[in-house]
Order: C-alpha cells, then sequence, then structure tokens
C-alpha cells in the first residue's frame, strides 16, 4: 500500500531567498535550512518500503522527522525544534494516493527506549511484591498458627496452602496478572508489535537499536508482510544490513552527494560486512 507518494524539500534555492530575508536577523543557524539541500536532496518518491540509509549526520533522522511534522502524525516522544523547524516544514509539498490513516506513526529509539525503561521501572515493582510474597510464604508454612476461632480461618488456609506448595509455584499464582519481565530486546520488539497496527504510514528511524541480529531479522518479516499483506506503508532510517535486505525496499544513500537510489548490495556499510565474513570464511 502507499499512501505517501511524493515528499518534496525545499530547494536550494528557496532557502537562498529565505535565509536572505531573515539574515536581518542575530541568528547563526538556520537548521533544518541549509542541511538537506546541500546534498540537493529535494524529493523522495516513495514505495510500499523506503529506506533512507546513511552514516550518523547524513540526515536520514532530520528527514524522517520533517516528513513526520509535515503529516503531523503521532509520536510518543518530543523532539527539538529550531526557530525555524514551521517555516521550513509549511515549505515542503507532499502528494498522498490515499488518505493517511489516523493511527500511522513515526517510532524512534527515544520512544523504545522509554518503554523499555518504563517496563523495568514495573518490573522493579514486581521483584519487590515477589520478594514480599516470598517472605510471607516462609512466614505462614513455617509458623506454628493455631486456630482459636472462625475469625482465623483465612488465616488457617493461607498457612495450609503454603505447606502444600513449593515456593516458586506459590510466588507465580501471586503475581498472576503482573507484567513479566522482559530483556531489553524482547521489550523493543514488542514494542513495535503492540504500537503497527493494520492499514498505517509508519516512520521508523532506525529500529534496530536495541534489537539482536535475530531480534532484527523477525522485524523484517514483520515489516515485510505488513507492507504485502496488511496495508502498511514504511519509511524506514537504518544502516543495519539486516533491514537493508528488505524485499523490494527502495533505499536512499544519504552519503552520496548528491543522494541517489541503491541496492542494498551496493551500500559501504553492507560491503564492508561482506568483506569482513569473506575474509574470515573459512573459520566458519
Amino acid at each position: 500500500m502507499i499512501y505517501l507518494s511524493v515528499f518534496s524539500f525545499p530547494s536550494e534555492s528557496m532557502e537562498i531567498n529565505y535565509i536572505t530575508e531573515i539574515k536581518k536577523t542575530c541568528y547563526n543557524s538556520f537548521y533544518p535550512f541549509n542541511f538537506l539541500s546541500f546534498k540537493s536532496f529535494e524529493r523522495i518518491d516513495f514505495k510500499p518500503i523506503t529506506i533512507l540509509y546513511g552514516s550518523n549526520g547524513s540526515g536520514k533522522s532530520t528527514a524522517l522527522n520533517i516528513i513526520a511534522e509535515k503529516l503531523k502524525l503521532k509520536r510518543d516522544s518530543n523532539f527539538n525544534k529550531t526557530n525555524f523547524y514551521s517555516d521550513y516544514i509549511n515549505m515542503c509539498k507532499v502528494s498522498i494516493e490515499e488518505d493517511i490513516p489516523k493511527n500511522s506513526r513515526i517510532i524512534t529509539s527515544d520512544d523504545v527506549f522509554d518503554y523499555m525503561l518504563n517496563i523495568r521501572n514495573i518490573n522493579d515493582g514486581i521483584d519487590n511484591k515477589r520478594e514480599d510474597i516470598f517472605n510471607d510464604y516462609l512466614e505462614s508454612k513455617y509458623s506454628d498458627f493455631k486456630m482459636n476461632s472462625l475469625k482465623d480461618y483465612e488465616k488457617l488456609k493461607k498457612v495450609n496452602t503454603c505447606r502444600s506448595k513449593t515456593q516458586s509455584k506459590y510466588v507465580r499464582e501471586n503475581l498472576m496478572g503482573n507484567v513479566r519481565e522482559y530483556s531489553n530486546g524482547e521489550s523493543a520488539f514488542r514494542y513495535f508489535i503492540e504500537k503497527i497496527e493494520e492499514n498505517g504510514l509508519y516512520i521508523l528511524d532506525e529500529p534496530e537499536n536495541s534489537l539482536s541480529p535475530k531480534r532484527q531479522i523477525e522485524l523484517v518479516k514483520f515489516i515485510e508482510d505488513s507492507a504485502h499483506y496488511l496495508g502498511c506503508q514504511f519509511i524506514i532510517s537504518t544502516h543495519s544490513p539486516f533491514l537493508l535486505s528488505m524485499t523490494r525496499a527502495k533505499i536512499y544513500d544519504l552519503d552520496e552527494n548528491p543522494v541517489y537510489i541503491k541496492k542494498w548490495t551496493e551500500l559501504e556499510n553492507v560491503r564492508e560486512y561482506y568483506k569482513f565474513f569473506k575474509k574470515h570464511e573459512d573459520e566458519f
């Protein structure tokens, strides 16, 4: 599915005209002006999966944030904007094939990190509760409790329960319904699964962060299936060879000036991996 078909950034001449007027002020930085235009990066034509590849500082995250702001996509974490951001966004142009679904969103590394941090905080609470339940189990199991009246019936049931069950089973049963503990990689992967729904436009900024190679491969399959079967469109920034290898993905190389489209096997980062493993091929 293609919702967003074309996105146009301001041309270099448009930026020069704008900055010429603004230079009467005291500003010495006009970001995001004078950034993408230096690479003659003025237009993106999208496929169901479009990837912006480049090293740190190449502008791929800047481009994604600009697109997300122009389309007013949902996001969980705020990002820093300069005084010129709104003017720059207003100068951008879009071509839409289908209405952008309301569930569309941008997902950044900050979103995933905050989610993992929240899960960790929840699990810290669970760990504390687990310790309390454990102490309660030991106290009940090995107490010299004697029932003196019906008021002690609930206490008696608890003592008998503790004496009839192992510690681990008792603790597990009393923690049922709480969030289970996941590794950072599992939590990061779950975040994408929870946020990406059918029929949506999703912008993913370096989704490989916090994901192991195995999890990255699983995310690749999930993205490909979502684009092919579930009516989703993806715009992704990455330098992960696993994500870059996605079937029929259109890749813009922002390390080139001017920016142009490449096959994933032509990208410098992928070529370095290839040379490294070829060098050590006999060791496998």
